[in-house]
């Protein structure tokens, strides 16, 4: 249900500018997302598990609050981003 170390690795060295970049709003955008796709993955067996759904709802909350952040700040780097993760927005 949660991320390995390989896999945040990996998302840091694509989105971030450099390989120690893991606060920038981009690499948080990337790990919520992986994030939400695995707990979305595990809600699909689990109906009834409840607690993990608010959090995924929380998550969800606060992917929305850094894109609209990345958004008012640099459009352009805002639509490549939801490109390359495969968001719908």
């Amino acid at each position: 249900m949660s991320i390995t170390q390989e896999r945040k690795a990996e998302l840091i060295k694509e989105f971030g500018k450099n390989d120690k970049d893991s606060g920038s709003a981009a690499v948080q955008v990337a790990i919520l997302s992986e994030r939400i796709r695995n707990l979305t993955e595990h809600l699909k067996s689990h109906k009834k598990d409840f607690g993990s759904r608010r959090g995924l709802l929380t998550m969800v909350g606060q992917r929305r609050s850094l894109l609209d952040y990345i958004k008012s700040d640099n459009q352009d780097a805002y639509k490549s981003l939801i490109e390359k993760l495969g968001l719908r927005r």
